[in-house]
């Protein structure tokens, strides 16, 4: 699967940032005496907590508390980074710059966009790897038979075809007017399905949705010549709902832009004839175990930040 420049954030970041200190500080009278600190009064503040930076008369710069012995955060004991000794005295505790990057102050809205950078080299789209050509005598379930670029593993939701990477699947059969169902999971795990029609005899029909792993197919009726393979149509590993998030394509080891086809994500509720979640890219040069693609996309606020998503993100619900 692509690799990534920066961890997807999906949850509420830390609104800090710029110099100064937390709220969390306790004043308290101590001494220290090689690497235990003795806490004789909390004065004021929070109790005391372990990694809370410790300052005072004779303190040494970068002491800081390690483990809790007899004290639970107020009088007792605790183990301290370094060796001190420093009589009775008022000290303080805080987690101050020294402990945190960026140092925390009180305003601010944590991290923003980032980009992230899909690299994928393809396999060669094969036109029978998910299923060999077959006769289907009527309506039902195809014969799925592991071909090149495809295997077979076994998951918590049964047998599937797994296949190089999430692209969109490709059905042909020599009968017109033939539904087929193709059912399976995306790569994050989502159950997602999709109604692939062949309207002229013959002719390969590729469907809309990134599929990664393939559970099922089935035909809406007797066809001849059945086949059901990949095509060259690839998932985005993350939403992108307008071309304008796409900051650089390049591919085949060029440094022109590629001239590949973009498909933007479908934002609407998933049913079985609507588009990728996340969209998809079909790149200029057709895909080959060599040929390289890599994509920077530009991550709104919606999709890593403080006000991500999981929608924003990886897109609506399968369907």
């Amino acid at each position: 699967m692509p690799q990534f420049s920066d961890d997807l954030f999906l949850g509420p970041a830390e609104t800090y940032m710029g110099t100064g200190l937390r709220a969390s500080t306790s004043t308290f009278t101590g001494s220290m005496s090689g690497t235990t600190l003795t806490v004789t009064a909390l004065l004021t503040g929070s109790p005391i907590l372990v990694g809370m930076y410790v300052d005072g008369t004779s303190v040494t710069d970068g002491t800081y508390i390690t483990a809790m012995v007899t004290g639970s955060g107020g009088t007792g004991t605790y183990t301290i980074n370094q060796s001190v000794t420093a009589s009775s005295t008022t000290m303080t505790a805080n987690t101050n710059t020294t402990f945190e990057n960026p140092s925390p102050m009180s305003l601010g809205i944590g991290p923003l966009g980032r980009i992230y950078v899909w690299d994928i080299v393809p396999q060669a789209a094969v036109t029978n790897n998910i299923a060999a050509s077959q006769t289907a005598a009527a309506a039902g379930a195809i014969t799925l038979t592991a071909g090149t670029s495809v295997k077979s593993v076994v998951t918590s939701n049964g047998t599937v075809l797994q296949l190089d990477c999430p692209r969109a699947v490709k059905v042909n059969c020599s009968t017109t007017a033939r539904a087929f169902t193709v059912s399976g999971y995306d790569y994050y795990g989502q159950a997602m399905s999709e109604v692939i029609t062949v309207v002229t005899a013959a002719t390969a029909v590729t469907g809309l949705k990134a599929f990664y792993q393939i559970s099922g197919v089935t035909i809406a009726g007797s066809a001849t010549a059945v086949v059901v393979g990949t095509s060259d149509v690839l998932g985005l590993p993350v939403r992108v709902f307008n071309v304008s998030y796409v900051a650089s394509v390049k591919s085949n080891n060029t440094l022109a832009q590629d001239a590949g086809t973009f498909v933007a994500a479908a934002t609407q509720t998933a049913t079985t004839t609507t588009g990728d979640v996340r969209g998809t890219y079909t790149p200029a040069t057709a895909s080959n175990g060599i040929v390289r693609t890599t994509m920077g996309i530009l991550l709104p606020a919606i999709a890593v930040g403080p006000n991500a998503t999981r929608v924003g993100a990886l897109g609506v619900t399968q369907a």
